[in-house]
Formats: C-alpha cells, sequence, structure tokens
C-alpha cells in the first residue's frame, strides 16, 4: 500500500516542487543534456543541482525523498544517477487527494 503520509511530507517542500515541475516536462527544461534525451532517460543529478543552485548531497536527499515517495524513479548508467517522474504515481495522489479532500 502507498504510503500517503510519506507522500505528503515529500511534497512540502518548494524544492521537491520545483523539482517535480521541472521534470513534467523534462525537454524543456533540461534540453542541453547531452548524455541522452532527458523525457527517454531523465534528468542527471549534476543538471538538477546546477538549476537548483544547491550543494549535490543536498539535491540528492530531495531527490531521494521523493523517490521513496513514489513520485520518482532512477536509472543508472554507469556511475550516473537520471530521474524520471513516475506519472502514474502522481495521477494516483492526485486522486487520492480528491477523493479524501
Amino acid at each position: 500500500m502507498t504510503d500517503r503520509l510519506e507522500q505528503s511530507k515529500a511534497l512540502a517542500s518548494d524544492v521537491r516542487l520545483s523539482i517535480l515541475g521541472w521534470l513534467a516536462e523534462p525537454d524543456a527544461h533540461f534540453s542541453y543534456q547531452v548524455t541522452g534525451k532527458p523525457s527517454e532517460i531523465g534528468v542527471c543529478v549534476t543538471l538538477l543541482t546546477e538549476k537548483l543552485d544547491m550543494a549535490q548531497p543536498t539535491v540528492s536527499r530531495h531527490l531521494e525523498l521523493l523517490r521513496r515517495a513514489g513520485f520518482l524513479t532512477v536509472n543508472k548508467i554507469g556511475r550516473w544517477s537520471f530521474f524520471q517522474r513516475d506519472e502514474a504515481a502522481v495521477i494516483d495522489f492526485k486522486a487520492w487527494i480528491n477523493d479524501n479532500l
């Protein structure tokens, strides 16, 4: 079963909401990614770190909270991690909010 409390906590951050927003349209926000098309392989942590102008460990912590909540998936290519939104999980959470509030 999905942990709705963990999902709600994961969304309680402007930084994490920004990440989810950018990853909704990754090609528009990260078109300069050279490793591969962001909508196909995800967005590299390095690019998210640069866009947020934060330290990499801090960004990784935000990404991990979103991943544990089920909103992101990670694609490892070599030593790099690429993150994508899990659209099914986002849609499911929105439906749950609509049904319960």
